[in-house]
């Protein structure tokens, strides 16, 4: 981090307290305050990773795994892929904390699910990331590399008011490499 403060990336954990975070997004706040540790410890739908700066839980990201039709990414990807569904990482909900804005905790904890899909491909396979992008967060994503797909609606489970956005793990490494 630019100011000193060393930002800890970290699997929630059960006691963790999340009532301070407060994204200014009802809809994130309420779900990480009332509904992530349900999704993940007791119903196991994904799994919140969260962003640690001074002992405060300053922002945080929720994924699962998913499934895309092969035709839905081929362009993006420039490879011919099978018609049967592909492994996916998919990103639920991301949110930094509103007075820790402007500190890259977000992309932080965006790499450290770039990282994860990596060693998901690696592991149990996966050919990229989605997002579903609330029409706001699009700039934020797409000088990442990160694409527009186009789905039918419910394709995806996708939300109306979001944009279903994909990057190729193909992509994620190459930068890797371009990092090291």
């Amino acid at each position: 981090m630019s100011n000193g403060r060393r930002l800890t990336i970290r699997r929630l954990e059960p006691g963790d307290d999340r009532s301070g975070l407060d994204s200014g997004q009802v809809e994130l706040d309420r779900f990480f305050h009332r509904f992530a540790g349900q999704n993940q410890f007791r119903h196991h739908l994904g799994v919140t990773y969260v962003a640690v700066m001074d002992d405060k839980i300053v922002g945080f990201v929720t994924v699962s795994v998913g499934e895309i039709a092969g035709e839905k990414v081929a362009e993006l990807i420039h490879k011919r892929l099978p018609a049967y569904p592909l492994p996916i990482l998919r990103i639920a909900r991301l949110a930094t904390d509103q007075r820790c804005r402007g500190m890259g905790i977000g992309r932080e904890l965006l790499r450290s699910m770039l990282e994860l899909a990596l060693e998901m491909r690696d592991r149990v396979g996966c050919v990229g990331v989605v997002v579903d992008a609330k029409p706001e967060a699009v700039a934020f994503y797409q000088p990442l590399g990160f694409q527009p797909l186009r789905v039918i609606s419910g394709a995806l489970g996708d939300h109306p008011e979001s944009i279903p956005m994909f990057l190729p793990v193909q992509a994620i490494a190459k930068a890797r490499e371009g990092d090291s």
